[in-house]
């Protein structure tokens, strides 16, 4: 009995002892900060490629060269095509070239008032090579964008169904425009854009069956388009 009491005695001391150290111990462990939250920033620098489509509209006014005005009409219809381009950003700034090319059906027609033949215009492709100034917040992009525009075109001139003079031509003109998009993941944006075309009046003659019709032709185009691009490249910088 004597010794068990002894036993736990000494024990009892030898814990007392250690305790202290122990607490300290405890106490000198250093106190670990967290990491700093890092933010996230789309980046629009690098090269893209990317779809489009749409639709459009000409205003076409036809003139019989020597009579006067034949007529005007709106020429609508779909294009799809795509684009490919590079942009580079300061700050919020973003700057950019692209080249876009489209096949489209803008077709329409009107009576002449003068001729009394349908005249009909229709055009099938085009293409845009513009510079772009743009505004970033984040991985919202605002730009406006302006260049040179080509645009291929059909004119055709019948009387009952039966075309009696035609032309294809390819027209310089220039172009400028505006778009919003929205990169909603890390290599991916969407977009909706407008543009429109200058083409100014046009001399042509136009052959067949019923000889040489001149004409002047002035047309103007309208077109809103949906895209979507893919961007090489990294699209994030970090930030703390």
């Amino acid at each position: 009995m004597k010794k068990n009491l002894l036993l736990a005695a000494v024990s009892l001391v030898a814990l007392s002892a250690t305790a202290p150290a122990l607490a300290a111990d405890l106490a000198a462990r250093p106190y670990t900060k967290a990491p700093a939250m890092v933010a996230a920033i789309y980046d629009w620098s690098g090269f893209y490629i990317g779809i489009n489509g749409g639709g459009g509209s000409s205003h076409a006014k036809w003139d019989l060269v020597g009579f006067g005005r034949d007529g005007s009409h709106d020429a609508t219809g779909g294009t799809v095509g795509g684009q490919i381009g590079y942009r580079w950003q300061s700050g919020q700034f973003v700057f950019g070239v692209e080249g876009q090319g489209n096949w489209a059906d803008f077709s329409g027609s009107h009576v002449g008032a003068i001729s009394g033949f349908t005249n009909s215009t229709k055009i099938d492709s085009f293409g845009l090579i513009t510079g772009q100034v743009g505004y970033a917040w984040n991985n919202v992009l605002l730009y406006v964008k302006g260049g040179a525009a080509v645009v291929g075109t059909k004119y055709d001139a019948s009387l009952a169904g039966v075309s009696l003079a035609s032309a294809n031509d390819t027209r310089w003109g220039g172009t400028v425009g505006a778009g919003l998009e929205f990169g909603f993941a890390p290599n991916w944006s969407v977009g909706a854009e407008y543009n429109h075309i200058f083409l100014g009046g046009n001399d042509r003659n136009l052959t067949g069956p019923a000889g040489v019709l001149a004409v002047n032709v002035k047309q103007d185009v309208d077109m809103g388009l949906v895209r979507l691009n893919y961007k090489f490249g990294g699209p994030m910088l970090g930030r703390y």
